[in-house]
């Protein structure tokens, strides 16, 4: 044997009992090696911050400097909202008794103006007797996101739940069937009214801004593209507010004598429209940043429009603009506090009134505070569960 066979034959040795093989010296098997690392040692968080909190002199200053300011802050919070608060006061005939606040005005919070008037921001001015309705309403929104979050879910049945789960809400808050009381809209207010615009709202902008976008990109139907162009830009050209009060006061001019829809009806229209408008752009940017390598394989097969759109484009489209269509779908949620312009009794201006109580005018922090963490608490948990889904589909995607 000649000694070049020698050498060779030593060297296929070494490799077989190499764990990461190399070839021209480069390794074949990152994925074996990264998975040959140790994993992160206990003290990990402290690596972590002293990689990114304390690297160097002016990172550690100003790192030390926000932990003590916001460690100031949160323990002068905590001081009023919890050490020095004044949870009830004493109730007398002619109602609360507000002397305990006053004495610690300034020093704690006082929210026995929360217990007093919950209700009130919750459900407005719905008959008192029967705001056990519109307590089940919120609990079956919630329950229909929760549902609806879950993608075992997500089949057919789930538009019957819907259908049922709203048929139900309709029957709740209107009443007038099955031994209950007749509720006009012009009692609902807070919380309900909230949710309801936003879910109807979104519910029904979401298709439509799929039919503009699409619309919007269409070469063989001009018309219809020229169409969506001048809705989107003539929406998006004006504020919601000016929607609403075109919505209030000057749509029933041009309606018929006696034909008035209710001013709910007419205001949720307005942020349908609205909110159409801006997630038909969202939709419509993810069209256009799918490759154009997935129109022409759609075509090859040989696919109508509609199963092409439906099938391929659409559900691609959609995954790459989760994170601005939450975004979108967060803001409007919050912009349905903009129909207190118009007399709409929502979550914000029920808590606005009953503020004007000369007993708790005094106390309007503790109000907003808890209103911001009731509108906080649903925007979370829209942002949480998109970050998630963003994941899980970016992980499929993978595979």
């Amino acid at each position: 044997m000649s000694h070049s066979t020698t050498r060779t034959t030593a060297a296929l040795g070494e490799a077989a009992h190499d764990p990461v093989p190399a070839i021209a010296g480069i390794p074949a098997a990152p994925i074996a090696a990264e998975r040959a690392r140790p994993a992160a040692g206990p003290f990990a968080p402290v690596a972590w911050a002293r990689a990114n909190l304390f690297n160097g002199w002016l990172s550690t200053a100003v790192t030390l400097a926000l932990i003590y300011f916001i460690a100031r802050w949160a323990i002068g919070f905590f001081d009023w909202a919890v050490l020095h608060a004044v949870w009830s006061v004493p109730q007398t005939d002619a109602g609360p008794d507000p002397s305990a606040c006053r004495d610690a005005k300034g020093v704690g919070a006082c929210w026995a103006m929360i217990g007093d008037k919950y209700r009130f921001i919750l459900f407005g001015r719905y008959a008192y007797e029967e705001q056990w309705r519109p307590a089940i309403v919120i609990a079956l929104f919630i329950g229909l996101y929760a549902i609806s979050a879950m993608r075992r879910f997500w089949r057919k049945e789930l538009l019957l739940i819907w259908i049922v789960a709203l048929t139900a809400i309709g029957v709740l808050m209107w009443g007038g069937v099955g031994g209950l009381a007749f509720v006009p809209q012009d009692s609902w207010g807070g919380l309900p009214i909230t949710l309801i615009l936003s879910t109807f709202g979104l519910a029904f902008a979401f298709p439509l801004a799929v039919v503009v976008a699409l619309g919007r990109r269409s070469t063989e139907l001009p018309a219809v593209r020229m169409l969506c162009v001048l809705y989107v830009e003539l929406i998006r050209g004006v504020p919601l507010i000016t929607l609403l009060f075109m919505a209030s006061v000057m749509f029933p001019l041009f309606m018929p004598e006696g034909f008035n829809p209710d001013k709910l009806l007419r205001a949720q229209v307005a942020i349908i429209l609205f909110a159409g408008a801006y997630l038909a752009e969202v939709v419509r940017g993810g069209l256009q940043a799918l490759p154009k390598g997935q129109y022409e394989a759609a075509d090859a097969l040989g696919l109508s429009y509609w199963k092409k759109t439906g099938l391929i484009i659409l559900p691609q489209a959609l995954r790459l603009v989760i994170p601005p269509l939450v975004n979108t779908f967060i803001g409007f949620f919050k912009d349905t506090s903009l129909v207190l312009i118009i007399g709409i009794f929502d979550l914000l201006l029920a808590g606005k009134v009953a503020i004007t109580d000369p007993v708790w005018q005094a106390y309007s922090t503790e109000l907003y505070l808890v209103l911001a963490v009731v509108y906080f608490a649903f925007c979370y948990v829209m942002s949480r569960y998109s970050r998630g889904l963003e994941q899980e589909f970016r992980r499929t995607a993978r595979r």
